[in-house]
């Protein structure tokens, strides 16, 4: 598809809002994303097209413990953040919540992708429950956006390629964090490459 035809939704097709957190898009976050404030209202958008259409939205959520392998001060890569039951955590309050929200990062796992999550120290996985969430309303397709593009939502996109879904990611939905420059760069690249559509 061009990058300019409109995003389009049905029944089948479940627009997923990725970590729209304070701790990401508000400025005082704890690991702020740069424009992660100016997401919110294109999301809303989106949010009032799916829901006119019929389709479904799911919004995830990092959620984790105070103490996590995933936290820089226990040797993970990330700046405490999302600590369950703080602002932080909290989805953004312009933020047009209008369906299941799906938490992740819940125990001591990363919590990346919306899909799964994965012990940082013994490698298992763990569904988040967002796949049976759109298995029960026959979803063939998803429309990810939200925050970090070149972490979380790449993850989700990702892991809905290789579950068999169909995959959009509406860049202008979405902001990177680019811990290290050219992340950007690099996982549009992984997307695009796992049949991920970039509009």
């Amino acid at each position: 598809m061009a990058d300019d035809d409109p995003i389009r939704f049905d029944e089948r097709t479940a627009l997923v809002v990725v970590d729209v957190q304070n701790d990401f898009a508000d400025p005082s976050g704890s690991l702020y994303v740069t424009g992660g404030e100016e997401v919110v209202p294109r999301v809303n958008d989106l949010v009032a097209a799916a829901r006119a259409a019929g389709a479904p939205v799911v919004y995830t959520q990092d959620w984790h413990p105070p103490s996590t392998p995933h936290f820089r001060d226990e040797g993970g890569a990330w700046p405490v953040h999302c600590v369950r039951d703080t602002w932080g955590a909290e989805l953004h309050p312009g933020l047009t919540v209008d369906g299941p929200v799906v938490r992740k990062g819940t125990g001591r796992e990363d919590g990346y992708s919306g899909f799964h999550a994965r012990d940082e120290v013994t490698g298992e996985e763990r569904s988040t429950g967002l796949r049976a969430i759109l298995e029960e309303r026959a979803v063939e397709r998803v429309v990810v956006v939200g925050l970090a593009r070149d972490v979380c939502v790449t993850a989700t996109a990702i892991d809905a390629r290789g579950l068999g879904y169909a995959a959009t990611v509406v860049l202008d939905a979405t902001r990177p964090v680019e811990v290290t420059p050219g992340d950007d760069a690099r996982t549009r690249a992984e997307m695009a490459a796992a049949g991920v559509d970039l509009r």
